[in-house]
């Protein structure tokens, strides 16, 4: 029996995939993207040796990941920062909570980070009356549309320039004309003042640096940075598994996730924060929590065969490669994580039974496998995910029989060649309506491949 998240998605992946003015725009987009990513790969002499180096570190970093993560701490704490490990959203969530009370907190400025969609913070600080307000330009025009995030990078990547001025337009009254320089603008003074106000500034973390217990911060507009800096209380919410074993992989991760990210050779703004404010200090906040948190990330890494999928940097390339993705966009997947690395770890962070169907949402082109810059081997998780839904019970019985009695005919010849082609035509096209709902219909050859063969060696 299909679970509600999969009636959802293929209801709304057929809406999406029909819409073609959304596809112009997300085509649109990933053609910028495309057309940049090749200069920031010139920067590389070697690059698929620059891939499997990154690999390499990856792997050791998840294989010791406890002793990485104790690291960290260690070194962090002596610095003044206090670490707090949650288990799942709940209790991550709860720690901000218990924060915000002691604070006497009212508004809380944040930083792009999907750690924190996946915990939906902002509906929480809402339920408890603290008002969360995105610094990032795309999260803050989706946060003013009331939409998730539509990719891991770029956020807004589904609207065009018009749909910008005509939601700040509605929101903001401002002129719908303005460019986008001038909507920029116009963000910017908003944000500004909210900086000032916050008694709390919430970040992500794109990097875990264990050997000197910080972490690196990656982006382009200096967001990230005012909102650790300016607030008197700074909050880390990150993933156990962004681990790096030293601030020397920075040298090669932090040009690999720019490249695949956006196709720069290195972002605007990159930082590394070690604790609060020090003494002699003249800025930074007073104080540090950072919050490592699970929510499944241990039940993936005791997958031996699918925990290669926490190597994950979080560029988006595979989004922007995935033909999947291109058609239905990413609110389809109904998920944090969207296209193939979020269809491979999402059915493990959040149940098999409600997510599998995502593992069959791809071609298996391998076109994700190809473009990752850690060398995920993206299309074979996926095919695992569907053997592991399978081993688990999660096959219908529709699905079960209809496979048999592939298996059976398949290995059969005789069975094979029973049957006009009009009769097979018939039985694929109009019993399985599901192959040709949205593709056109098999037609079978007159002839089977038999019949032909002995046509052609009768002498």
């Amino acid at each position: 029996m299909a679970s509600i998240y999969a009636e959802s998605f293929l209801s709304k992946s057929s809406a999406k995939a029909l819409d073609l003015n959304h596809r112009r725009k997300i085509n649109f987009n990933i053609g910028k993207y495309n057309a940049v990513v090749p200069k920031g790969k010139e920067q590389f002499t070697d690059l698929e040796r620059v891939r499997e180096l990154a690999k390499n570190r990856k792997w050791e970093a998840i294989e010791h990941l406890d002793l990485h993560l104790l690291q960290f701490e260690e070194q962090i704490t002596k610095r003044g920062a206090k670490v707090l490990w949650a288990e799942d959203s709940e209790q991550a969530l709860n720690f901000i909570g218990e924060l915000c009370a002691e604070k006497k907190c009212k508004s809380i400025v944040k930083s792009k980070s999907m750690v924190t969609e996946e915990i939906h913070l902002n509906t929480y600080l809402t339920s408890i009356g603290v008002e969360s307000v995105e610094t990032d330009l795309g999260e803050y025009i989706q946060q003013m549309d009331g939409e998730a995030p539509y990719h891991i990078v770029t956020p807004a990547m589904h609207k065009s320039k018009e749909d910008v001025a005509a939601l700040f337009a509605q929101h903001l009254g401002t002129d719908i004309n303005l460019t986008p320089e001038e909507l920029t603008m116009v963000a910017r003074k908003n944000l500004r003042e909210k900086y000032v106000q916050a008694e709390i500034g919430v970040t992500g973390a794109n990097f875990i640096l264990s050997d000197i217990g910080g972490i690196a911060l990656t982006e382009n507009e200096g967001n990230a940075r005012l909102s650790a800096a300016w607030p008197k209380t700074h909050i880390v919410i990150v993933g156990i598994e962004k681990v790096l074993p030293s601030m020397n992989d920075l040298g090669l991760f932090w040009p690999l996730l720019s490249t695949f990210g956006t196709g720069q050779q290195v972002t605007v703004y990159n930082s590394i924060i070690t604790g609060p404010r020090q003494e002699g200090e003249s800025d930074g906040p007073e104080e540090m929590y950072v919050i490592l948190l699970d929510n499944g990330r241990t039940e993936l890494l005791a997958n031996n065969k699918s925990r290669e999928a926490l190597y994950c940097i979080r560029c988006g390339a595979c989004l922007n490669a995935c033909p999947v993705y291109k058609n239905i966009g990413g609110h389809a997947y109904d998920t944090t994580y969207s296209g193939p690395i979020g269809s491979v770890i999402t059915p493990h962070l959040r149940g098999m039974h409600d997510y599998k169907h995502l593992s069959y949402a791809s071609s298996l082109c391998g076109s994700c496998t190809a473009v990752c810059p850690v060398r995920i081997n993206l299309h074979e998780l996926l095919l695992e995910n569907r053997r592991e839904s399978v081993v688990a019970g999660e096959g219908d019985f529709a699905e079960k029989f209809a496979w048999k009695l592939w298996k059976q005919t398949s290995m059969n010849r005789k069975l094979m060649n029973q049957g006009t082609a009009t009769i097979k035509n018939w039985v694929v096209n109009k019993m399985f309506k599901g192959w040709s709902a949205q593709r056109a219909p098999l037609v079978f050859p007159k002839k089977t491949f038999n019949q032909l063969w002995k046509e052609s060696n009768k002498n």
